[in-house]
């Protein structure tokens, strides 16, 4: 058994891992569901790493898009009027509270509530 486990961890490739130690983070964060399982349109707590930050100008506002990943899948946060956020970077751990709707074939939240986590 422990070769299978040393075996294992030399064949798996860097996402992967990324992926397996994201993933028992987020798990480990209190009363928060899983990204892939979690239901459009109903309020949900998911937890998960920044992986891409883009800012969209718009019609008289711009919009900041934090896109989220919990090692089971991911959400794009955007807040409207705002270009940044002090504090989110990429890599940064984020708690988000909101309800996750679906735009053109992407799960998005709109002006979630969200806290920084270590």
């Amino acid at each position: 058994m422990p070769f299978r486990k040393l075996f294992q961890r030399f064949t798996e490739t860097d996402e992967e891992r990324l992926a397996a130690e994201v993933r028992e983070w987020s798990e480990s964060v209190p009363e928060t569901t899983r990204i892939a399982t979690s239901e459009a349109r109903r309020p949900v707590r998911v937890a998960g790493t920044v992986r891409r930050i883009t800012v969209r100008p718009g019609e008289g506002f711009d919009s900041l898009e934090a896109l989220v990943w919990d090692g089971t899948g991911e959400v794009v946060a955007a807040w409207t009027g705002r270009r940044s956020i002090p504090g989110l970077s990429l890599g940064t751990r984020m708690i988000l509270e909101g309800s996750i709707g679906e735009e053109r074939g992407v799960r998005k939240m709109v002006n979630p509530r969200f806290e920084f986590a270590r």
